[in-house]
């Protein structure tokens, strides 16, 4: 009998087939589902697709003129190709859609509009409309333009929706954002901003009248000698760059506002503002 209890005993050892291995039983069953979890949650994400954790706060020490120091683009802000997340609910429907009304007073009150501005608040229409983002996904923004370039804008940016022209975000500027330190990493694209020509203090620009726009400003910054609009965006300088978001002559973002009969600031000579588009060409 105790003989035939250890025969017993080696033939179901035996039929256990994983423990005659040197791997204990259940390891490589483990082994596949955590090589599986780790290559799919710890992919790295491809380059400029995903912010830095630190966008937005790193305030750069100012010049006399007032803007900040300029200083190379890091690693992490080249190619960028990231969208944030919108700031407004999806507008209904699919595709293309906007939608115009005269500015109400909570949106003018969050704007940089102010007594002394060259444009009646009543004369802003706010703009709601759908756009690509960098991640090939469909989102909601806003402008604040003026009202007589209310239809225009829509038209332009139905026109780049249809290019499938990618945005990082689109909101309008507000008081808090235009008062704020330099950080030199900011790419609004936005219409409406109460403030003077660029490097004077006196003389209002024409964002001032709602009749300026500048669009993915990162990517197509505003060039003075040494003077680069946003601070960190020199890599961008090098318009001979492939990578999303920069804007060309021959392209559809120019050609789109061209149409409406609008100019570029990057046909100027000098300053070169590569994100600027106007109705009067300045």
């Amino acid at each position: 009998m105790r003989r035939l209890l250890l025969l017993l005993l080696l033939v179901l050892t035996g039929c256990g087939g994983t423990s005659s291995s040197s791997t204990p039983p259940g390891t490589s069953a483990q082994l596949s589902a955590s090589t599986t979890t780790t290559a799919g949650s710890g992919a790295v994400p491809a380059r400029g697709t995903v912010p830095p954790a630190w966008l937005g706060t790193r305030v750069l020490p100012t010049t006399s003129a007032g803007f900040g120091v300029v200083r190379p683009t890091p690693k992490a802000l080249r190619r960028r190709r990231w969208t944030l997340p919108d700031t407004l609910p999806m507008l209904a429907g699919k595709g293309f859609q906007a939608k115009v009304e005269r500015a109400p007073a909570k949106v003018i009150a969050r704007s940089t509009w102010a007594a002394g501005c060259p444009v009646a608040a009543s004369d802003l229409d706010w703009v709601r409309l759908t756009f690509w983002g960098f991640d090939g996904k469909r989102h909601s923004g806003e402008l604040l333009v003026n009202h007589s370039a209310s239809a225009d804008m829509v038209t332009v940016f139905k026109r780049l929706y249809a290019a499938r022209w990618p945005f990082e975000q689109m909101h309008i500027t507000t008081k808090a954002e235009a008062a704020a330190p330099p950080t030199g990493d900011g790419n609004n694209t936005s219409a409406f901003n109460c403030r003077p020509v660029r490097g004077q203090t006196s003389g209002f620009s024409q964002h001032a009248y709602g009749l300026a726009i500048d669009v993915d400003p990162f990517q197509n910054p505003y060039v003075k000698g040494r003077l680069v609009l946003p601070e960190l965006a020199s890599w961008y300088v090098d318009r001979g760059r492939h990578t999303p978001g920069i804007i060309t002559a021959s392209g559809p973002v120019v050609r789109a506002f061209h149409a409406v009969g609008w100019g570029w600031g990057g046909s100027w000579h000098n300053p070169k503002d590569y994100e600027h588009f106007s109705a009067n060409g300045r």
